[in-house]
């Protein structure tokens, strides 16, 4: 039987993307079986074991499908496609009664001879099952001695096993995954719309941020940064890698970020209702805009890398979150984020918080601005910063501190050189 992994420690479920091995095709371990959406990406799903594709429990495009349930049947070395005669499971189940297609009790058809295990057991002494049979009925818990094949000879057979599995209710495919009741909103009138349906990884986007605003009391501290110093060493920087990689100036942030938190330590937080986690890695997640919605690729131990190190890493990262193949490891996690949408012209924003973090920093886009120096004006390039924490961790004094250590490194660049 092939289950639905956990793809990560919070992973509840997805959707199969779709199938890139058929019935009948031979599999080995690492080769690649389906595409699986989660609420972040799309994963690509390996074979741990070898074997042969012999029926597909959930056809790609599927709704929902829960972790740890089966999505198909691998046929191991002595087993072939007859033992799946009588196993009917392709339709989404209305509930345990009908899980697998089959109405408890009725007869498995009959199937043609296959190989065949002899089962011992104690209370009935002989009994003969396929091989497939067998092995699912052990993986379910099922007890061969209750079973009456239909199979010629009297042979169990994998049709057989279902039917008893579906009185027990233990279904062999995932229930049907019913949406949530929404309350009724009154919609403009037909024709005057099309409606877009809504993947996986947006809805989950967008229930996690309903819940992030309304549950975490937000708390909202904005400061300005001059940037002309560090606008002429990112000209320097990228002046000298002659033509070779070029620094963005979210680079510069991404950094600023980490060495801030390196030296305020107690903003480096989760909140959890049983405690406070203070992180021992400063790992930065960076918001990036992709077609199916935010996702926050992980820059880890920012803190830790130069400045060619960390554009090197987030450029192959945002290209991986864009085209949906960030692998779990690459977005779970991060003990802050930076959301920067100064390349669209923004002058300043406020961003909503990821839980469990703390803090989450939404920077605008640079504008020179006249400023007032010992009584005289003059213009300057200001980046206007906006830090969100949540008040329960991360009270406003600590998040003053942060932003003065941010605002240090921003206008003494020549730090983040060293």
């Amino acid at each position: 039987m092939i289950v639905l992994p956990a793809f990560a420690a919070d992973f509840e479920g997805g959707i199969i993307e779709e199938w890139h091995k058929q019935v009948g095709d031979t599999i080995e371990v690492g080769d690649i079986l389906a595409d699986v959406s989660t609420d972040k990406a799309v994963i690509e799903f390996e074979a741990e074991e070898s074997g042969t594709l012999g029926k597909i429990l959930v056809p790609a495009g599927a709704e929902e499908v829960p972790v740890h349930s089966p999505i198909a049947i691998l046929l191991l070395a002595g087993e072939s496609a007859d033992d799946l005669d009588g196993f009917v499971a392709d339709a989404p189940a209305a509930g345990p009664a009908t899980a697998t297609g089959l109405q408890p009790g009725s007869p498995a058809p009959a199937t043609a001879e296959a190989g065949v295990t002899e089962v011992v057991s104690d209370a009935s002494g002989r009994v003969f099952a396929s091989p497939v049979a067998a092995r699912i009925a052990k993986q379910l818990g099922v007890d061969l001695d209750t079973i009456e094949g239909s199979g010629p000879g009297g042979r169990i057979v994998l049709g057989d096993v279902e039917a008893a599995a579906a009185r027990q209710g233990l279904p062999l495919r995932p229930p049907t995954v019913s949406a949530p009741r929404e309350t009724p909103v009154e919609l403009p009138p037909a024709g005057t719309y099309t409606e877009v349906p809504i993947d996986k990884i947006r809805r989950v986007i967008a229930r996690r941020l309903a819940e992030a605003k309304r549950e975490i009391p937000h708390f909202y501290l904005s400061i300005d940064c001059e940037l002309d110093k560090l606008l002429d060493v990112r000209r320097r920087l990228n002046e000298a890698a002659n033509g070779g990689a070029r620094i963005s100036v979210n680079d510069f942030l991404i950094k600023a970020c980490a060495m801030a938190l390196r030296d305020v330590p107690d903003a480096n937080v989760g909140w959890t209702e049983n405690a406070i986690l203070r992180f021992n890695d400063v790992d930065i997640a960076v918001a990036v805009a992709s077609p199916k919605g935010l996702i926050t690729p992980v820059v880890r131990q920012a803190d830790s890398k130069d400045l060619a190190r960390i554009s090197e890493e987030i450029k192959e990262l945002a290209a991986r979150a864009r085209a949906g193949r960030l692998k779990p490891e690459e977005y779970k996690g991060g003990g802050f984020t930076l959301s920067n949408l100064g390349m669209y012209g923004i002058r300043e924003f406020s961003a909503i918080i990821n839980p469990p973090q703390s803090c989450i920093l939404a920077v605008g886009a640079a504008e020179q601005r006249p400023v007032v120096r010992n009584g005289k004006v003059t213009v300057t390039t200001l980046l206007s910063c906006t830090l969100s924490v949540d008040h329960r961790a991360v009270d406003g004094a600590l998040g003053a501190e942060f932003l003065q250590a941010f605002k240090q490194a921003i206008e003494q660049p020549e730090r983040m050189l060293a």
